[in-house]
């Protein structure tokens, strides 16, 4: 049974809270017995283009539910036939929508010789209580019963309207706004123009010689663009209303800008957004800081110093997608994204490896973090350094281990599990953090390897780097800076892998009938490899393994944190 045909069967309360998850009992104190200022916390945030964005956060609790119910609304949203089928493989709303993005809704508008932009006035606050219910009760594609539509409208709705802040509202504007959707395309084809929508952001683009007049016409005696009568005309028959200040008509001659890309001839960051990225990157590599624009005040324009680097983080991350997502064939041929991303790839050296807050541990093999994650827990009396009991009594690492699951990072600093990519790694650490004159290096990089013939080449480039190193006899090793590398001690053979530290009768365990097999060419019919291993049989489990084998390699992570810390004193 689909979500939709399952929401679509519910009657009232009760069946809407076993649906999500939840016991009606549950459900109808979140909704009704907390009283309604308690439910959200307030604040104000600065607009880019100036003024404050009022936030209304909703508590844990509703926010969970609001959660869930944005999943399941956005489950039925792909599963209805919202849109009739000549649209349907074309989706002109791309906000909020999974695996839609800015990149794609700027597409659209790509080579047009007019772009033209306007925004809808405060459209989630727009959605009243009243709009949302009777959206979900007259809609054909939900028909749900009065009371289950009822419950979602108080779920979501907030001082009677979505509120800023909510996992509900963005889910829950896009279906409401669908219909002004449906009207606007239409208006489009009969125009000649080209429509999208992201969030509250709504776009027409055209190469006719003149622009339609029933969506925007040029006022020669004011020298401004005006929205057309048609166009106001559908948008206050949907409920909505044209956020006046924000009209703007781009021609072929001038920069195109769609959701902030560039459309001019192909999708792209503004050269401005780059340079000054670029400009904040290279202070922070020598100074440890760097300057941003205030955006909140248009006027002032200040300049602020900065050390959090999350916003920066962000604004790379968001040009290397956009490279990555919109180099043509060609370009990638004669200028590859790995040339692109070289200057993202020295940031995240920086922020994740040289000035990291937090000892990290970079594994070999993408499931040894499960294992080493919860050996530590386990043990976390005997190595305080690697880990700790709260105020409230949770046990909260004192490390960081390099997540392999976090695709992007991982691929662009050549780290996507084995040794090659490790010492392809270790060979240029030593360079990279020569970049930096910032202050860096405060806690240990600590790398893990299987104590193997895989162990080799890295002991060579180890060797290489460091003549003085012991690696060959000791179980850690200082490489160069702040990097560190250990290898798994031997269990009286010759080798040894970090499968080998749990004991005969977990390796043993049967997963639908097969067993474990650490062969890469192991017979998958009768046999289960690491990934299943790491997460059907250790993390389901941890609480109840003998993790005692591990202390040889938490002992050594834990020397290195100790010896590094007096070689930083000293």
């Amino acid at each position: 049974m689909s979500q939709l045909i399952a929401l679509k069967s519910c009657i009232n309360l009760s069946d809407v809270a076993v649906l999500l998850g939840y016991k009606p009992s549950t459900l109808s104190y979140l909704l009704y017995k907390i009283g309604e200022e308690s439910k959200y916390s307030s604040f104000e945030i600065p607009k880019k283009g100036g003024g404050t964005r009022r936030i209304e956060a909703p508590q844990k609790e509703l926010k969970l539910l609001q959660r869930k119910v944005a999943d399941l609304l956005q489950n039925c949203f792909e599963s209805a036939d919202l849109t009739s089928p000549k649209y349907k493989s074309n989706p002109v709303s791309y906000g909020f929508i999974r695996g839609l993005s800015i990149i794609d809704n700027a597409q659209n508008h790509r080579s047009q010789r007019f772009v033209f932009n306007i925004d809808i006035q405060d459209f989630f606050g727009s959605i009243n209580f009243g709009r949302v219910r009777g959206f979900f009760i007259k809609d054909r594609d939900f028909s749900l019963q009065p009371q289950v539509a009822t419950v979602i409208a108080q779920i979501a709705c907030f001082k009677n309207r979505l509120p800023q802040g909510s996992p509900c509202s963005p889910v829950i504007s896009n279906l409401v706004g669908h219909i002004l959707d449906m009207h606007l395309i239409k208006l489009a084809a009969r125009t000649g123009c080209r429509y999208s929508r992201y969030a509250d952001d709504l776009t027409f683009s055209t190469s006719k010689r003149d622009f339609p007049r029933q969506v925007a016409f040029y006022d020669e005696e004011k020298g401004l663009w005006h929205v057309g009568d048609e166009l106001k005309r559908l948008l206050e028959l949907s409920g909505f209303t044209l956020n006046s200040g924000k009209t703007r008509m781009q021609n072929r001659d001038s920069r195109q800008q769609v959701t902030g890309l560039v459309v001019n001839k192909r999708v792209n960051v503004s050269k401005e957004y780059r340079k000054t990225t670029r400009a904040m990157v290279h202070r922070l590599f020598t100074k440890g800081s760097f300057f941003f624009t205030d955006e909140s005040n248009l006027e002032v324009k200040a300049q602020k110093e900065s050390s959090d680097i999350g916003r920066l983080h962000g604004m790379l991350g968001h040009i290397y997608h956009v490279d990555t997502k919109c180099k043509t064939k060609i370009e990638s041929s004669t200028n590859p994204p790995q040339k692109n991303a070289s200057t993202y790839r020295r940031f995240l050296i920086y922020k994740e490896l040289y000035a990291t807050n937090k000892p990290i541990i970079i594994c070999e093999g993408k499931t040894d973090p499960v294992y080493l994650v919860h050996a530590i827990r386990s043990l976390h009396r005997d190595f305080p350094m690697l880990a700790y009991r709260d105020a409230e009594n949770q046990i909260r690492l004192s490390v960081r281990l390099l997540k392999y699951a976090d695709k992007s990072m991982a691929s662009i600093l050549g780290l996507n599990g084995g040794v090659g990519d490790l010492r392809t790694f270790i060979d240029s650490y030593r360079s990279d953090i020569k970049r930096f004159n910032a202050p860096g290096k405060f806690h240990p990089v600590i790398i893990l390897i299987d104590n193997d013939d895989g162990a080799k080449p890295i002991l060579s480039i180890v060797k290489s780097i460091n003549p003085n190193s012991t690696f060959d006899r000791d179980s850690f090793s200082h490489i160069v800076g702040n990097l560190y590398v250990v290898k798994t001690p031997l269990l009286g053979s010759e080798k040894s892998c970090i499968e080998d530290f749990f004991d005969g009768d977990l390796k043993s365990t049967m997963i639908d009938g097969k067993q474990f097999s650490l062969e890469k060419d192991a017979n998958p019919e009768h046999y289960f490899g690491k990934v299943v291993f790491a997460h059907k049989v250790v993390r389901p489990q941890a609480d109840k393994i003998d993790f005692s084998n591990f202390r040889h390699i938490l002992k050594s992570m834990q020397d290195i944190i100790t010896e590094f810390s007096s070689q930083k004193r000293i």
